[in-house]
C-alpha cells in the first residue's frame, strides 16, 4: 500500500467517508447503547445474557438492512446507488439499514414474546433512527465541509 493510499485511509473519517467495516462497527455500537440505555432505563440487569437477549434481534435486523442494500447496491447499482456501495450514505443505504434493523428486530421480538408496545415500537424506531442516521448525516456534513475546503 503507497504512503497516499496510507494517508487517505487517515483521513478517511475527516472527509465524511466511512469504509464498510467502520460504517458496520458504527451501527453495531449505536444499536448497543440503544439496547444498554433501554435494560437501564426500565431498571433490567445489565449482565452479558440480558444485554445479548435484548440486543441481538436488532443486530440481526441491521445485519438484513446491510444485506440487502449491499446486493441491491450490486445488482442495480446505476438504477439506485450509483455504481459503489457506500454505508455512510443516509439515502438509500441508512434509511433501508434504520427500517431493517427496526421491523426485523420488532418482529422477531414478536416472535420470541419479547414485547412489542406502540410505546417500545415508537422509542425504538425514534433513538435508531437518531443514531443510525445520525452518524450518517454528520459525515455528510464533513464531507461536504471537506469538498469545500478543497
Amino acid at each position: 500500500m503507497a504512503s497516499s493510499d496510507t494517508v487517505e485511509q487517515t483521513l478517511a473519517p475527516m472527509r465524511g467517508v466511512a469504509s464498510a467495516p467502520v460504517a458496520a462497527l458504527i451501527d453495531a455500537a449505536a444499536i448497543t447503547i440503544f439496547a444498554l440505555i433501554g435494560r437501564a432505563s426500565h431498571e433490567e440487569a445489565l449482565s452479558l445474557i440480558g444485554v445479548v437477549q435484548t440486543l441481538w434481534p436488532f443486530l440481526v435486523g441491521c445485519a438484513a438492512g446491510w444485506s440487502v442494500t449491499y446486493v441491491y447496491s450490486h445488482v442495480r447499482s446505476s438504477d439506485f446507488f450509483g455504481h459503489d456501495f457506500r454505508p455512510d450514505r443516509v439515502v438509500p443505504v441508512g434509511l433501508v439499514i434504520w427500517f431493517c434493523t427496526v421491523t426485523v428486530g420488532m418482529i422477531v421480538r414478536y416472535i420470541l414474546h419479547q414485547g412489542v408496545e406502540v410505546a417500545f415500537v415508537v422509542v425504538a424506531a425514534t433513538f435508531l433512527a437518531l443514531f443510525l442516521l445520525g452518524w450518517r448525516l454528520a459525515f455528510a456534513a464533513l464531507a461536504r465541509r471537506a469538498q469545500r475546503s478543497s
